[in-house]
């Protein structure tokens, strides 16, 4: 392990008073000696930017930055990362708490891979086990494929870490999906990722963090949830990103596949899009750790074309 390569972690914050202490006590005591931590905020209204400027004062390699405009997440991050100058770079939420050795385990392990990432534990909103892990709901991927994540993800932002030039590939983000699945399925296009098999974040689910992997229940007041016409789109923005990426490894696929998202609008029965998805099921569902069973039905539901959905 190279203990002098430098480390940006790149740290986004919004109204995260709750947690952030907590989060920030486990990076500035990180095992691994070289590290930079660039906190982005998003015009907080809390005491954020307070704390901020508390550990700031005492860590002179925290640097702070203020959005004059909130930028929301993903461009958030985008921002942070554009502001990394290590020749790695970690994510960090503002509400999880990371393992004191993570950045050290990380590093040396990434050999010749573009990103590394690792198991994650879910706690509940005062840092107590849920008794689950990531590796529990989806399998973790290692390899260089990137028709790995088209329909399914398992990379979460604050497991990664990842060598500069990746960043370099990496943005700007699209607008059509989450920058982790971005990142898994940009950098198995350039190289290959591989992944720690030990928790070492502690992964805070709580009813204002952006993603519900668990589906806990929650007030649903707090969001507006995609009606399946919507999520369908959704999804068709996200292929069309992969489409446009200039260093696809596999073009003719993922054009093939797209075609037959666009074919699927206007027909009743879509046989070729669903015959695509079961020929190539083995790499597509391969983050899936649903039963066979639930897999076949994942497929037969893309034969159900526009005009069947339109109806009902």
């Amino acid at each position: 392990m190279n203990d002098k390569a430098l480390v940006s972690i790149a740290l986004c914050t919004y109204n995260g008073e709750a947690y952030l202490r907590e989060q920030l006590d486990s990076i500035v005591n990180q095992s691994y000696p070289a590290i930079e931590l660039i906190a982005v905020d998003d015009c907080s209204s809390d005491n954020t930017l307070k704390i901020l400027e508390e550990y700031a004062a005492k860590y002179p390699y925290i640097q702070v930055f203020v959005n004059r405009q909130n930028l929301g997440y993903i461009r958030n991050f985008e921002k942070a990362l554009r502001l990394c100058n290590g020749d790695f770079i970690a994510l960090s939420d503002q509400d999880d708490i990371w393992d004191l050795r993570k950045i050290e385990k990380q590093v040396k392990a990434i050999g010749n891979h573009l990103l590394i990432y690792h198991d994650s534990e879910f706690v509940d909103q005062n840092g107590q086990s849920l008794h689950r892990k990531m590796s529990d709901i989806m399998n973790l991927y290692r390899g260089n494929q990137p028709e790995a994540f088209l329909f399914f993800n398992c990379i979460s932002g604050h497991s990664v870490l990842m060598k500069k030039e990746l960043r370099d590939e990496l943005l700007p983000f699209p607008n059509a999906y989450f920058h982790d699945w971005w990142m898994g399925y940009v950098a198995t296009n350039l190289g290959s990722i591989d992944f720690i098999n030990e928790s070492l974040v502690k992964y805070r689910q709580h009813q204002k963090a952006d993603t519900n992997i668990l589906k806990r229940k929650r007030d649903n007041t707090l969001r507006n949830p995609l009606s399946a016409a919507m999520k369908y789109e959704r999804k068709m923005l996200w292929i069309k990103s992969c489409v446009d990426y200039p260093k696809n490894k596999n073009p003719e696929f993922i054009q093939n596949l797209y075609a037959e998202f666009q074919k699927n609008k206007e027909e009743y029965i879509s046989f070729g899009l669903a015959k695509l998805i079961y020929k190539n099921r083995r790499i597509l569902f391969s983050i899936n750790k649903k039963s066979s069973f639930s897999k076949l039905n994942f497929t037969l539901k893309e034969l159900w074309g526009g005009k069947i959905r339109r109806i009902f």
